[in-house]
């Protein structure tokens, strides 16, 4: 998949989570409210300059932390309640992130059999 296709899902995926949280705490029909929209535009930054887009599957899981330790409590709690939610809200959307969930683990269990593979035949000779 393109890098920037990735991003730019990964950016409307994040945004929608966080209406979905915002719609159900603080109550707002249209938009988000301040704090929310902060979040928001503090997370379309980090994903628009994250190092590791090519190679990751989720923030949660990448072994750089973009997010600073305050925002990132706050967008796990986001996550924790909006992204269940999202196979109600959005479905098409939800199944795209699960399924580049899945297509990640498969490549790295594929890359684990691979090198133990060749580890294998290493010590064999």
């Amino acid at each position: 998949m393109d890098v920037e296709k990735k991003r730019q899902q990964e950016q409307e995926t994040v945004a929608e989570i966080i209406a979905i949280y915002c719609r159900a705490h603080h109550g707002r029909r249209e938009g988000l409210c301040p704090q929310c929209e902060s979040l928001a535009r503090y997370a379309e930054a980090r994903i628009a300059a994250c190092p590791r887009m090519a190679v990751k599957s989720f923030c949660s899981v990448c072994p750089v932390h973009c997010y600073a330790p305050a925002r990132r409590q706050e967008i796990q709690a986001v996550m924790r309640y909006g992204g269940p939610r999202m196979l109600l809200h959005h479905p098409l959307m939800t199944l795209r992130h699960m399924m580049l969930g899945w297509q990640t683990r498969l490549g790295r269990v594929a890359f684990f059999r691979h090198w133990r593979q060749s580890n294998r035949s290493v010590k064999a000779k």
